[in-house]
């Protein structure tokens, strides 16, 4: 006769081990709420641009309206409009372009047209990104301090940009 002996007299069990998860848990709980605070700030600002129109379709000069065009040079910014040409010639100083001098005629542009809201943005090449982005701020909002507070106006928030024309002759 065969006997099975028991070794050790122990019995074996086949039980699984928990799994402790806690402490994972603990970690989701903070981790979670700090990951949807922070996703608040990181926001996208963009601005909706237009490319102007096609001027070489001859217009009724009674059906002519007042279109604005900025143009940035090398050397100067020019403002005027397409039907009837320069409204301002503003020459850079030895600071750069003068942004001044721009919002204040387009203030006045402004206060001539009031229900005017688009502008066309015409750059030369070579011109830098930071000096497109200060020549559509300044088409874009006017800024007057009253009362010891800015208060910001829109001036011509509908903004088209593109290629400036060539300079031709000496001018």
């Amino acid at each position: 006769m065969i006997r099975s002996r028991r070794r050790g007299g122990r019995h074996h069990r086949n039980d699984t081990a928990e799994l402790n998860i806690t402490a994972f848990m603990n970690l989701m709980v903070i981790l979670v709420p700090f990951l949807l605070i922070t996703a608040v700030f990181s926001r996208l600002a963009i601005l909706e641009l237009n490319l102007p129109g096609s001027s070489n379709e001859p217009v009724d000069p009674q059906e002519q309206v007042f279109q604005l065009e900025v143009i940035v040079r090398k050397d100067k910014i020019e403002v005027g409009d397409r039907n009837q040409g320069l409204l301002g010639v503003y020459p850079n100083s030895s600071d750069g372009y003068d942004y001044d001098a721009l919002r204040t005629k387009l203030s006045e542009l402004k206060k001539r047209y009031p229900k005017k809201s688009d502008a066309s943005i015409l750059l030369e090449q070579d011109i830098a990104y930071d000096t497109l982005v200060q020549v559509m701020d300044a088409v874009r909002v006017a800024e007057a301090i009253e009362d010891q507070a800015v208060v910001r106006s829109d001036l011509f928030p509908d903004i088209s940009i593109g290629d400036a024309p060539v300079m031709t002759g000496g001018g």
